[in-house]
């Protein structure tokens, strides 16, 4: 909730989450994040950036089970969750800066950066604008773009993919789009579908990690990502997850932690015996650069 002066309350709320919630504030916005409950000593930092009209709180179930190994934050940014609004925070590259601002404000500077949807093309741009300060990039079901356009023809996407999610998504989404509101959402996705996600995703010269799900109707078909990435030599590897639609790190929390992990140490992606037979791992695309990239 925000008051007149556009900075959020900080009103008494059951903790939703295991990680610990503060608030501090950048640029003068009062900004929400929760953060690894005990300092990880020596540990890299991991910062999680959620989607479109969305609050930090969906992406919890991935960085609850990462923030033991990894410093970790999940930050509601400007204008979206608990966090106050400013009227100039709804663009994409207004968002990188924001996350950069939040890492500054945190004392951090080098972190991998996770995101899902929106979070990505903000990642991406945090990478392009700032490539001293990203260590490495995961971009979980990554949103924007001319796929995704009009409004109209992603609303019938969304409308797709919400029976595909898990139905107690709906509880921390619909709060969250209801306060982002109907004149945020219109700038916004103008924004977001102009962004130049796949040229800067392409020029990337930083390990870049991309997960898709099988049933997001959000994405192209994961062989023309494949194909895609494939036109360079790049850092970019491309994983498909089974089963998953497009709330991968609310939906596979289990999963998308492990390939996370794997990730991070430049090990192979590999399946874990102990999943349901459903949900499996597929490589779709590994650049030419990319660590453990084979000769071939």
């Amino acid at each position: 909730m925000v008051n007149a002066a556009g900075e959020g309350r900080r009103l008494p709320r059951r903790p939703a989450s295991n990680l610990a919630e503060r608030w501090t504030r950048v640029d003068g916005v009062d900004v929400f994040f929760r953060e690894s409950p005990a300092p990880v000593e020596g540990a890299r930092v991991i910062a999680h950036i959620h989607g479109f009209g969305l609050s930090g709180r969906y992406l919890l179930p991935t960085a609850e089970r990462l923030a033991d190994e990894f410093q970790t934050y999940v930050p509601d940014l400007p204008g979206f969750g608990r966090s106050g609004r400013r009227p100039d925070m709804l663009d994409i590259p207004d968002l990188a800066h924001a996350a950069i601002r939040f890492l500054d404000d945190r004392g951090v500077g080098r972190a991998t950066l996770v995101g899902n949807s929106m979070g990505c093309p903000v990642i991406i741009e945090c990478a392009h604008r700032y490539p001293e300060r990203v260590d490495r990039a995961v971009l979980v079901s990554p949103a924007g773009g001319a796929f995704n356009r009009p409004l109209r023809r992603a609303v019938a996407q969304l409308s797709r993919d919400a029976p595909r999610e898990p139905a107690r998504m709906a509880r921390v989404a619909v709060p969250d789009y209801a306060r982002f509101g109907v004149p945020s959402t219109m700038r916004l996705f103008r924004a977001l579908t102009r962004y130049p996600s796949l040229q800067r995703l392409l020029e990337l010269r930083i390990p870049t990690l991309v997960v898709l799900g099988s049933r997001d109707p959000l994405l192209p078909n994961s062989h023309r990502i494949g194909e895609i990435a494939s036109r360079t030599d790049s850092h970019v590897l491309v994983v498909l997850l089974e089963g998953a639609a497009h709330a991968i790190n609310f939906s596979h929390p289990d999963q998308l932690a492990h390939v996370i992990r794997l990730f991070m140490d430049d090990r192979p992606i590999e399946n874990d015996p102990e999943w349901p037979g459903h949900v499996r791992l597929y490589e779709v695309h590994r650049g030419a650069n990319h660590p453990r990239a084979e000769s071939p």
